[in-house]
């Protein structure tokens, strides 16, 4: 947990990010919190939805990268909500007050899930663009819980916060997992009972998506080869109810690789093509299609392409802070004679 709270990123963040608190219903307890950042001037910004464990703060290092990039992020934590349909009138009043007509979503696990009922209830009057789902999922029949999600309003605040935990990964993970995970914890530590008990009602309750009704809509599934608490029954019924979607897998990042593999998932968001404010003087740098090659299953093994590339990004100015270990995220690099020629040429430049 320390190692996230205290690092660098975060506390810039957290003094640089003003946290803003809307009420958009007739009941004023049932506040939105959200961070907004990067050029207002864009009206189909990014936002992102947190899992049931999740606060607006968990997408921080996202909002950092992206705004940097020309991207507008709005990071949102939602109120109490018990029911699909009244969450979803919800997000529509308050993409009405932000004067916010169509946006990219990302969603991770029950945001994600949310993000799909959301497009799926506006496809009449369609308010998204793209979908962006990270560990997510498309029937809540998978939990197995249907038949307790009206009871969690009744359960205290240990016992929820019991289940929850109950789904983070168990047993030796890299650094960088134990302390996305530490953070989460803090996170869910934050949460009140009825905040969980209505997230829980709602990642539990009976539902799943009509995929006809979004077939016009964009969408990027994002998972991990690793331990998460998506089951691999799960995933393939996400690949199957999207079967032209993009797919950005990651190697490693259990439940939250927006947190401990930031830099990859930043890359696939850019890939999957959100707006941005203006175009890049390079359309190679981050375009989708001049980077699918990239990212799919035969990147280039060729050493010169590899350093062409990389040298943009860093003479670019989009990793100026970062370390050759850093800009060298690829998965399919990870352990390659490649990586340690490339680190050493890049050291030079940077």
């Amino acid at each position: 947990m320390e190692e996230i709270r205290v690092s660098p990123d975060y506390n810039w963040f957290r003094s640089t990010v003003p946290l803003k608190r809307i009420i958009v219903d007739d009941d004023d307890s049932k506040v939105w919190s959200l961070y907004d950042a990067g050029p207002k001037t864009i009206r189909c910004p990014i936002i992102f939805l947190p899992p049931v464990s999740g606060t607006a703060e968990v997408f921080f290092q996202q909002i950092l990268a992206l705004t940097g990039w020309g991207y507008r992020v709005i990071s949102l934590q939602y109120p109490v909500y018990w029911d699909l349909l009244e969450f979803c009138d919800g997000f529509r009043k308050l993409l009405d007050h932000l004067q916010l007509d169509k946006v990219h979503l990302f969603g991770a696990s029950l945001g994600g899930f949310l993000a799909q009922k959301f497009a799926e209830v506006t496809h009449k009057s369609p308010r998204v663009h793209s979908l962006i789902l990270c560990n997510s999922f498309s029937d809540t029949s998978i939990f197995n819980q249907t038949w307790t999600a009206n009871s969690f309003w009744l359960m205290p605040a240990f016992m929820l916060k019991k289940i929850v935990l109950g789904n983070f990964a168990k047993g030796p993970v890299d650094p960088k997992m134990a302390d996305a995970i530490d953070f989460m914890v803090d996170r869910l530590e934050s949460l009140n009972q009825s905040e969980l008990a209505s997230r829980l009602t709602l990642n539990c309750q009976n539902s799943y998506v009509e995929p006809h009704k979004i077939k016009d809509v964009a969408v990027t599934i994002m998972d991990v080869f690793d331990q998460s608490a998506l089951s691999n029954e799960a995933k393939e019924e996400m690949y199957k109810l999207y079967p032209n979607a993009r797919r950005a897998h990651l190697k490693t990042g259990g439940n939250f690789p927006y947190l401990c593999r930031s830099a990859e998932v930043n890359l696939y968001i850019q890939w999957s093509g959100p707006t941005k404010s203006a175009p890049r003087k390079d359309n190679r740098v981050m375009g989708a299609q001049d980077w699918t090659w990239m990212l799919m299953e035969d990147p280039p093994h060729n050493l010169q392409d590899l350093m062409d590339l990389l040298l943009m990004w860093c003479l670019g100015g989009r990793y100026h802070s970062r370390t050759p270990s850093e800009i060298l995220w690829c998965p399919w690099l990870e352990g390659s004679e490649l990586l340690w020629q490339l680190k050493g040429d890049l050291q030079n430049v940077i």
